[in-house]
C-alpha cells in the first residue's frame, strides 16, 4: 500500500451529503483536504469516482427522497451534477489543483472506441496535473446502459488507469462479521479471497436514502478489482487518510488475480447483453475449453435485436452462459450464416462475411 503511486478513490453519496439531500459543503472540504495533500508533490496520482449528483440535486428541486423513476433521477442528476463538480472545483481551488470531470456510462465502456477514448483522458487529466473526478452519467444513462453504482464503476475505472490500490470510502469503516451496529460484531482486517467471508451476511444501502450502494456492492467492486490484480481497502470517509497513508485501518483485500485486458474486464462487468447465441456442443467446447473465436459453423440460433459491436452472451443449447462477446454482425444477418463454414459464406456473400462471429480477443469466460 505504501508504494502505491496511482490510487483510485471511491466516495459514496452518503459521506458528502445530508440525508434530506443537498450537499455538505464541509464534508466535502474534508475530503478534499486529505485528497490533495496526498497528491503534494506529484508523489501520487489520484483518481476520485464520486457518487453524489443526484443526492445533491434533490433539496434544490424539493424532493426529500431519491426518486424511482428514471426521468426524475435523470432531473435531480441534471441539476445536482453541476452542484457536485462546483463544489469540488472550488475546494480543490485552495490547493491550486484544477479539477477535470469525467461522466461515463457502462455503454461507453462496453464499446472499444468510448473505451479508449476514456482511458486517454484519463491519462492526459492525471499528466497535465489536472484531479480527474469521475461520475456516472446519470443524467442520459437508462437502465440498461447503467452501472448501477459507483462502486463497481470505481473497480473498472482503477482497472481502467492501471491503479495500485483501490480505496472505497463508506459511512462504515471496514467489513464486519455481522451488524456493526449491534455489540459483538467485529472488523474484519483482511480478506485474501471469497473463502474468507463466505459466512458474512452483508447488507444492503443504509437508511439514508441518497445512495444506491451499500456493503453489498462495496463487496462485489472489492471482488472485481482484486480479481483484476489490484488491492482494495475499504473504510470510512473519516479514515481516508489513514487508508492513503497506508496505516492500520478499514478492511484490505489482496489480490486474488492478474491484470487481464482493460476492454475485458469492462465487457465481463460493465456491459448488457443485447441479445443471445447459441452455440452448439462442439462450439461450446472450442470457445470454452480452447479459447477459439466463434465461427458460424458452430451457431446453433440467435435471439433478440443487436447490432455490430454489441455485446452478446454466448450459450450452450441448454440455455447456460458460457461467455459473453462483441459481435461482428447484426443480429438480422446471423440467420443466414448458421451452420455455414467462412469459405463458403465468402463465396457466396462476399468477403466480408469470412470473418468470426465473435473473435476471441473480444470474448470473456463466464463458465469453465
Amino acid at each position: 500500500m505504501s508504494d502505491a503511486r496511482r490510487i483510485v478513490v471511491k466516495v459514496g453519496s452518503s459521506s458528502l451529503t445530508t440525508a434530506a439531500g443537498g450537499l455538505d459543503a464541509d464534508r466535502v472540504d474534508a475530503l478534499v483536504d486529505v485528497l490533495a495533500k496526498q497528491r503534494g508533490g506529484g508523489v501520487k496520482e489520484i483518481v476520485l469516482v464520486s457518487s453524489g449528483a443526484i443526492a445533491a440535486g434533490l433539496a434544490p428541486l424539493g424532493l426529500t427522497r431519491r426518486p424511482k423513476d428514471l426521468a426524475r433521477q435523470q432531473a435531480a442528476a441534471s441539476v445536482g451534477q453541476g452542484l457536485l463538480v462546483a463544489r469540488y472545483t472550488a475546494s480543490f481551488a485552495r490547493y491550486g489543483v484544477r479539477v477535470g470531470q469525467v461522466l461515463l456510462t457502462s455503454d461507453d465502456m462496453a464499446r472499444r472506441a468510448h473505451h479508449r477514448n476514456a482511458s486517454r483522458t484519463l491519462d492526459q487529466l492525471l499528466a497535465m496535473g489536472s484531479f480527474p473526478i469521475v461520475n456516472e452519467n446519470d443524467t442520459v444513462a437508462t437502465d440498461e446502459i447503467r452501472f448501477g453504482d459507483n462502486d463497481r464503476l470505481a473497480a473498472l475505472v482503477a482497472h481502467l488507469v492501471h491503479a495500485d490500490l483501490l480505496v472505497l470510502l463508506s459511512d462504515v469503516d471496514g467489513l464486519y462479521d455481522g451488524d456493526p451496529a449491534k455489540p459483538g460484531s467485529s472488523r474484519i482486517a483482511e480478506v485474501r479471497g471469497p473463502a474468507d467471508i463466505a459466512h458474512v451476511k452483508i447488507g444492503s444501502a443504509g437508511k439514508a436514502g441518497v445512495g444506491t450502494g451499500g456493503m453489498v456492492t462495496k463487496v462485489e467492486a472489492a471482488s472485481i478489482a482484486a480479481a483484476a490484480g489490484i488491492p482494495v481497502v475499504l473504510t470510512s470517509a473519516t479514515h481516508a487518510a489513514d487508508a492513503l497513508a497506508a496505516r492500520d485501518t478499514g478492511t484490505y483485500f489482496h489480490r486474488t488475480g492478474r491484470r487481464s485486458a482493460d476492454r475485458l474486464l469492462w465487457l465481463q462487468h460493465a456491459s448488457t447483453p443485447q441479445g443471445a447465441i447459441t452455440l452448439d456442443d462442439g462450439a461450446v467446447r472450442a470457445v470454452v475449453e480452447r479459447r477459439t473465436s466463434l465461427l458460424p459453423a458452430g451457431i446453433a440460433a440467435v435471439e433478440g435485436e443487436f447490432g455490430a459491436g454489441d455485446p452478446v452472451e454466448l450459450r450452450d443449447e441448454r440455455g447456460r452462459a458460457v461467455a459473453r462477446g462483441l459481435v461482428n454482425f447484426d443480429a438480422k444477418e446471423i440467420p443466414q450464416l448458421i451452420g455455414r463454414s467462412t469459405r463458403e459464406l465468402a463465396r457466396e456473400l462476399g468477403p466480408a462475411y469470412e470473418r468470426e462471429v465473435v473473435h476471441r480477443d473480444d470474448l470473456v469466460i463466464l463458465q469453465a
